[in-house]
Order: C-alpha cells, then sequence, then structure tokens
C-alpha cells in the first residue's frame, strides 16, 4: 500500500495536465489512481511549477512515447497518460517499483535499499535544508498542513539549526 501511495499522483497524471511550454511551465496535480480518481484531500489538489530539468526530461519522455506508440500500433490505447505501459495503459505500483528497481541498479545503488517513496523524502529533505519554509514545502506535496511534512518526511533539520546560530551570531556580534 505504501507504494501504492507514492505513486497514485503520478500514474494518474495525463498530457493535458502537463504544460511544457507555460511560463512557467508546470503539471496540475488534480487526480490520482485511488477510487473515483480524486486525490486524497482537496488540498492534494495543486498545480506545480517545474524545474527546468523537469521540462526537458518530459519533453525527451514525450519523444520516446510517441515512439512506443507508433510501434504499438493498433494495440495502442488511449488514455493520455504520461506514464504508461508499452500499449499506453495505467501503469501498477509493482511495475513502478521493478522500473525503480531496474534504474538503482543501472547507476550501481542497492536497489533493495530504497523505494519510490524515498524520492518524496528527499524532496521535502533538500528543500527544507535548502531554506524553503516549511509552509510552502507542505503545500507542495499537498499536505493538508506542515504537521505530517514536518514529522514524517523531513529528514534533514539543518535550515532549523543554522537559524539559531545565524541569530545568536547577530544578537551578540564580536
Amino acid at each position: 500500500m505504501r507504494l501504492r501511495a507514492c505513486t497514485e499522483e503520478l500514474r494518474a497524471l495525463t498530457w493535458p495536465h502537463v504544460d511544457l511550454d507555460g511560463k512557467p511551465p508546470s503539471i496540475m496535480v488534480w487526480r490520482s489512481v485511488r477510487e473515483g480518481g480524486d486525490t486524497k484531500t482537496r488540498k492534494s489538489r495543486r498545480t506545480l511549477a517545474m524545474p527546468r530539468r523537469c521540462v526537458e526530461a518530459l519533453k525527451l519522455h514525450r519523444e520516446r512515447q510517441d515512439v512506443a506508440r507508433k510501434t504499438a500500433g493498433v494495440n495502442w490505447q488511449v488514455n493520455d497518460l504520461v506514464f504508461a505501459s508499452k500499449v499506453g495503459t495505467e501503469l501498477d505500483a509493482h511495475n513502478v517499483r521493478r522500473a525503480f528497481r531496474a534504474v538503482l541498479k543501472k547507476v550501481g545503488l542497492n536497489e533493495k535499499e530504497r523505494t519510490p517513496r524515498e524520492m518524496r523524502h528527499s524532496f521535502v529533505s533538500l528543500l527544507s535544508d535548502s531554506g524553503v519554509p516549511l509552509e510552502n514545502i507542505s503545500r507542495l506535496v499537498g499536505h493538508r498542513n506542515t504537521s505530517v511534512t514536518e514529522t514524517v518526511y523531513r529528514k534533514q533539520l539543518r535550515p532549523m539549526l543554522l537559524e539559531g546560530a545565524e541569530a545568536m551570531d547577530q544578537l551578540f556580534p564580536d
């Protein structure tokens, strides 16, 4: 169930919800593979600006998907899914995990030690470490409030620790 929960929004993402040419480029996270197709909560529905590297990766992915569509021919099922099987159907959570493990193995990481969910933890931790306010991170990942973001996902506390030291240096200069 944990794997399903971490991939359910991306497995439901459709190309009409991706704007690669917008100012800024963005994705609309409005659906999931949950029963009824809705996101976990109303606050989970969000539109996110994308960094350039994601835009470039999605453009390349779309080109490869166009080749897969042509290769599949009449077997291709039109669902407009961004992340689809070789014939255009929805990906199963187990297939996502298998593909994730293959990528990890290819880059020399132990595929048994990592899961797709850890990317969400890393995202939250890296943003926190970069000084992004916890409230903003919570909105980005679709959490109702900062509690889950802080207690479950954020693994690094460096910004909080730095803020204290910097404040003390300002209060008590040399």
